[in-house]
């Protein structure tokens, strides 16, 4: 049947699943750009700037990894001057999966933007996974990561639902990191691990994240971090002086 199928010609037609996908994903960009065209000019800034963003995370989908660059590090800016913090960190998290040479420096930015300011502890935890899978297996970098992610989901969950599901996986990439760091499976290991390191004090793992962030970033902050200190809200549960 393929034989005659070939004979026939008719096989020109006939559309892999993966270029389906692809055709569905260019027609959604297509949709989105349409949208934006469409919008009024003297309409809601957000608005425009998150369809922007709906945007960028399509290039990256569509492997046009340049495009998504340019334009997400634009809106990033723009976001942090309209103070809308969880968008400002969703743009790191395409920054980052945009894989260009500064996609690290938008992690670091955005990993700090997301413990700094009460965003959904779901995308917090997101950014500190990347954190996990940047650093070595041997650093104590993952533990701390690990360990932010895990007091983010108790500290900024919406219910007791959102805690228990969240804090169940942040449990789990915590022992994951521990198994890796020091090869501990047991519950009672894991426990002295995490004592011995600090990593059920906030006052202590807070700060060493903020020194992994400092290195990861170096001098290429894209906010001005004193500055915002000064209009955090009271329960932050943000990094240390």
């Amino acid at each position: 049947m393929k034989d005659n199928l070939l004979g026939m010609g008719l096989t020109d037609n006939i559309i892999e699943p993966d270029e389906k996908v692809t055709e569905k994903m260019q027609q959604e960009l297509a949709d989105l750009q349409k949208k934006l065209a469409a919008l009024p000019k003297d309409g809601d800034d957000l608005t425009r700037l998150r369809l922007q963003l709906d945007i960028a995370t399509q290039f990256v989908a569509l492997d046009q990894k340049d495009n998504a660059w340019l334009l997400a590090r634009r809106l990033f800016d723009e976001f942090i001057k309209l103070s809308s913090w969880q968008d400002a960190v969703e743009t790191c998290d395409v920054l980052y999966a945009a894989d260009q040479d500064d996609s690290i420096i938008a992690l670091g930015n955005g990993v700090w933007l997301a413990v700094t300011f009460p965003v959904d502890p779901t995308l917090s935890v997101n950014m500190l996974d990347h954190i996990i899978e940047e650093t070595p297996q041997e650093s104590d970098g993952g533990a701390v990561a690990a360990a932010t992610a895990h007091y983010l989901a108790d500290l900024r969950a919406s219910d007791e639902k959102q805690r228990d599901s969240l804090g169940f996986l942040t449990g789990n990439l915590l022992a994951s990191v521990a198994y890796r760091h020091s090869g501990y499976k047991d519950r009672e290991m894991i426990d002295m691990w995490v004592e011995r390191l600090e990593l059920n004090q906030p006052d202590k793992f807070l700060p060493r994240l903020g020194m992994m962030l400092d290195i990861i970033v170096g001098e290429k902050w894209w906010v001005d971090r004193d500055a915002l200190r000064n209009v955090l809200p009271e329960d932050a549960g943000s990094f240390s002086e």
